[in-house]
Formats: structure tokens, C-alpha cells, sequence
């Protein structure tokens, strides 16, 4: 009896330290990139082998179903938006006052004349619903151990990559590197983050780099200039009317 109540005792100790599997890695990653809600101002530097340019935003989230993003330069883009609400993504273009919805081939569309496409900015796809997890090794990014973990898109699932590969640290979940691939199983694009820093008590690479394999002498580099999350924020903000009269 008192054999068994020892090994009662051990089963009962080490239930609550039940492996993690892959796609527990990926939402608790996910989750600590958006908070519940967040508001970011970012510069995102489009490089180019005979010229740079830079694009000035500021983002709002809201779980993971709600998102604008507002450009407020250069001068010729300042004003235009980007909403998400669910699985539907609006442009407002102030330039000739209209509103566009997105249809789903442009997700895979450059945004902005960058290497991040459409998808990427506003997350249409959801990396952790629309996609199976596997653990794939092992590696080590920035001195980090990391987990390399697989997403292989669902039958049903409408999402513009292949298959990607995600790095993330086994100690702070920093999403260091990802691998996107296309559906022939040849390397799109790789995004790399790097110059680790705290957010309210969140560490995070402040920066994103995207570059094309095809061509590596270019790259779009994404930079935090600020983050907040938790912000006071409600689904009702991510709506097509404030698109027209949201400022930073």
C-alpha cells in the first residue's frame, strides 16, 4: 500500500509537467508577439541594390482577428490603411477616396512594393490554426538554443505557403528565423530576428529582416520603434469607417 500511494503521489507531481508539444511552442510564441491587444510604431526600410526606402506606420491589434495598420509616410502614401476583420483585408486609398477590398490572390502580393507580402503584414493565415506542428531538430540562433519546429498547411486550410520552418528559443520563445517555402517545396523567402530588446516586460527582436532567395541582394527590414501591448482597444476600432479618420 504504501508503494502504490508513493507512485500515486509521483504520477500526480509530474502530470502537470506534461511535455509541450510543437504546437503549444507556436502559440505561446504567437501570443507573446500580439498580447491580447498591442498598438506598434514601426519603420520598415525596403533595400534595394541602387536604392533605399523607408515607410513610416503605426499598427493596432486586437487578438488575432483585428488589425489596422496606418502609413503616415512618405508623403505620397500618408493616410493610406490596411484593416483586417476575420478572414476579410480593406485598403483605404486617400488619394482617390476609395475603399478596396482585398480579394485572396493578392495575399501573396508584395506589400508595398517590399519583400513582406500582404499576408505577412496583416496575418491573414493563421500560423497556428491553419497549419500542423511537428518538432524537426534542434539548432542555435544569436547563442540561443532553439526548437525547429515544421507547419505543414491543413487540407481545408487557404494560406499561400507550402510549408515553413520556425525557429524559436527554448527559453524566452523569441521567434528568431522562419522559413517559407512554396508548394513544390522550394525556399521563397527567410526572415530573420535579431537586436533583442524589452517591451513592458516582453523581450523581442526589435527587428525583421525579409529576404527573397531569388534575389539575396535585397531585403525589407521591419523596426520597432515602439510597442505597447494590452492597450485599452475594442473590435469596434477595426472598423472600415475609422480607416478614413484614424491618425497616429
Amino acid at each position: 500500500m504504501k508503494h502504490l500511494l508513493v507512485g500515486l503521489l509521483g504520477l500526480i507531481l509530474i502530470a502537470p509537467l506534461k511535455a509541450q508539444t510543437a504546437k503549444d511552442i507556436i502559440t505561446q510564441a504567437e501570443e507573446k508577439l500580439r498580447g491580447n491587444s498591442s498598438r506598434s510604431s514601426m519603420t520598415i526600410t525596403i533595400v534595394r541594390p541602387s536604392w533605399t526606402r523607408e515607410i513610416t506606420t503605426t499598427s493596432w491589434s486586437f487578438g488575432t482577428d483585428y488589425a489596422l495598420i496606418y502609413i503616415s509616410d512618405p508623403a505620397r502614401d500618408a493616410g493610406t490603411v490596411f484593416l483586417k476583420r476575420d478572414k476579410e483585408i480593406w485598403n483605404w486609398q486617400p488619394s482617390i477616396e476609395r475603399t478596396i477590398k482585398l480579394p485572396p490572390s493578392m495575399m501573396m502580393q508584395s506589400w508595398m512594393g517590399s519583400d513582406f507580402t500582404n499576408d505577412d503584414l496583416v496575418r491573414e493565415s493563421s500560423i497556428v490554426n491553419d497549419y500542423t506542428h511537428d518538432f524537426a531538430g534542434d539548432t542555435v540562433i544569436l547563442d540561443r538554443e532553439c526548437y525547429k519546429i515544421e507547419l505543414i498547411p491543413k487540407p481545408d486550410a487557404a494560406v499561400v505557403w507550402g510549408k515553413i520552418y520556425s525557429y524559436i528559443s527554448k527559453e524566452e520563445l523569441l521567434q528568431l528565423k522562419t522559413q517559407f517555402f512554396d508548394e513544390d517545396g522550394y525556399l521563397i523567402n527567410v526572415m530573420d530576428g535579431f537586436d533583442i530588446q524589452t517591451y513592458n516586460g516582453r523581450t523581442l527582436p526589435r527587428k525583421l529582416r525579409m529576404t527573397p532567395m531569388e534575389t539575396p541582394d535585397q531585403y525589407t527590414e521591419m523596426t520597432y520603434e515602439d510597442l505597447e501591448f494590452d492597450i485599452d482597444v475594442t473590435p469596434a476600432f477595426f472598423s472600415q469607417q475609422n480607416m478614413k479618420r484614424i491618425r497616429p
